[in-house]
């Protein structure tokens, strides 16, 4: 079907054959129309997708009538079925490999088996495209000649002071991803460990309800706790840090020990 019209795609596409391996496809995180044309040959021909989550990936397949079979590849089987899909691999199938949203092996369960097809010298092959964290990047209004991807705090106080401490003087801008309801908690968290640095929140990026925030942390923690819960996929991209700020681990461990004392933990 059109993603916009909702008619079926009748035009064939233009497809180029493809040889056997595994191939790496980014779907779009939002807006459907996000789709390299090379992706919808691959999932046309390829034996296998396979994708964390048969149901959402297969709304997006009906989009544009690809029938390809769907297999479920996530944290909860992905070291039991591993072995039959490199099996498989050898013996020449085309498996696509694609995320629920954006570039597989970034923040999923992709990477093992990437890695293990790489030992076996199995073709692996790389469909660009969408992904959070370069988009969050480009509209965060942050430096981006050097940034890095961090992925998920922890849920737990404690063990989330430690880990943003980690990143506390890294010379680069910051990329994270956060639940909404914990949003707001964990830039309190973030300003206390970095300090009061300009940033920015990305929520529901290309889809029609798409909101972006920058400011201090203090600013988007106030913006935050004032209005309604926030809604769907957040990422938050935090400025790198300034040379006059903490450089060595043991200033760090002394900071986070001030911070346990004022928290009470």
């Amino acid at each position: 079907m059109n993603p916009i019209t909702g008619q079926l795609l009748r035009e064939p596409l233009n497809m180029e054959n493809i040889s056997a391996g595994l191939y790496v496809v980014a779907l779009p995180i939002g807006n459907a129309r996000d789709i390299t044309l090379r992706a919808l040959d691959t999932l046309n021909q390829v034996n296998t997708v396979l994708c964390e989550d048969t149901r959402v990936t297969k709304k997006f397949m009906l989009l544009y009538g690809i029938k390809s079979k769907l297999l479920s590849y996530n944290d909860h089987n992905a070291t039991r079925i591993r072995a039959g899909i490199i099996q498989r691999l050898k013996l020449g199938e085309r498996i696509a490999l694609v995320s629920d949203a954006g570039t597989p092996l970034v923040n999923d369960p992709g990477y093992k088996l990437v890695v293990e097809a790489i030992n076996c010298s199995i073709p692996i092959f790389s469909l660009p495209g969408p992904s959070a964290v370069i988009n969050a990047l480009l509209l965060a209004g942050l430096p981006t000649d050097r940034f890095m991807f961090a992925g998920y705090p922890p849920s737990k106080l404690k063990p989330r002071l430690k880990w943003l401490a980690d990143f506390k003087t890294v010379q680069a801008t910051i990329i994270f991803l956060e639940s909404p309801r914990r949003l707001i908690s964990s830039l309190q968290n973030m300003k206390q460990v970095f300090g009061n640095r300009n940033a920015a929140i990305l929520r529901e990026m290309t889809k029609i309800h798409e909101e972006i925030k920058r400011g201090t942390l203090a600013d988007l923690a106030n913006y935050f706790s004032a209005s309604s819960p926030p809604k769907g996929e957040i990422t938050v991209v935090i400025d790198r840090a300034e040379n006059k700020e903490l450089t060595n681990t043991k200033d760090i461990d002394e900071y986070i020990i001030d911070i346990h004392k004022k928290e009470g933990l």
